[in-house]
């Protein structure tokens, strides 16, 4: 297999904070499957699984108090492949891509998908080359920065998709909102919006100039009238 020019190398390996004792896995992890059989696709799919963990297992000791729910979002907002193609550009990996004729021409190094595939291709590929401690270091490294400016709070559900999602967990019809009636001035009208959840617990009101905010009120209510934190 081809290998990068040590020059190249170096760079690279620079910015990832790592160097590679096999020059063919860098190489590897960077061949999109546009240049043939030999690709970065099998250590994609081992690095997205580190990933997760690591990110996973960095959150849980960092918010030791976080609902579950709110861990899973942080994490997805930190792998998904919008932040990882930021990292790659961060790292400059456009620049050392190995792209197939038809990707070159399309512009294929500059593409979010790619990139973040790469991303987690070599974190695969530190992962085969230097084990578990290792790779976990690189992506604290890479994701530090993120890591410290995240917070629970910036991915808060709001009070309708908490609802339905209790309402989901416990097997219970979807909650059924109503308006109630619409009063005021037309200008500046008043919606009063029902929130109905069946069986014996009661119906909440809530009142706002829109009809979206008065059901999040009604909501709301629900959630705090069936103990919901």
């Amino acid at each position: 297999m081809s290998t990068l020019s040590k020059l190249n190398s170096a760079r690279i390996e620079s910015a990832l904070g790592y160097q590679f004792q096999d020059p063919t896995l860098l190489y590897r992890a960077l061949s999109h499957r546009s240049v043939g059989p030999k690709n970065n696709e099998r250590l994609e799919f081992l690095g997205d699984s580190l990933l997760n963990f690591f990110i996973a297992e960095a959150l849980f000791h960092k918010f030791p108090t976080a609902r579950e729910g709110d861990l899973s979002r942080l994490r997805a907002s930190l792998v998904k492949g919008e932040t990882l193609a930021e990292i790659a550009r961060d790292f400059q990996l456009g620049d050392y891509l190995q792209l197939g004729e038809g990707e070159l021409k399309s512009g294929g190094f500059r593409r979010a998908s790619i990139l973040a595939d790469a991303v987690e291709a070599l974190l695969g590929a530190i992962y085969i080359e230097s084990g578990m401690e290792t790779c976990k270091t690189a992506v604290l490294r890479w994701f530090d920065t993120r890591l410290d400016l995240t917070s629970p709070a910036e991915t808060a559900k709001d009070a309708k998709t908490r609802l339905q999602e209790y309402m989901q967990e416990h097997k219970k019809p979807l909650p059924r909102y109503e308006v109630v009636r619409c009063f005021g001035h037309s200008h500046s009208p008043e919606f009063e919006v029902s929130c109905d959840v069946g069986g014996a617990q009661k119906t909440t009101i809530a009142i706002a100039g829109s009809k979206r905010v008065a059901e999040k009120k009604a909501a709301e209510q629900m959630l705090l009238a069936l103990g919901v934190k």
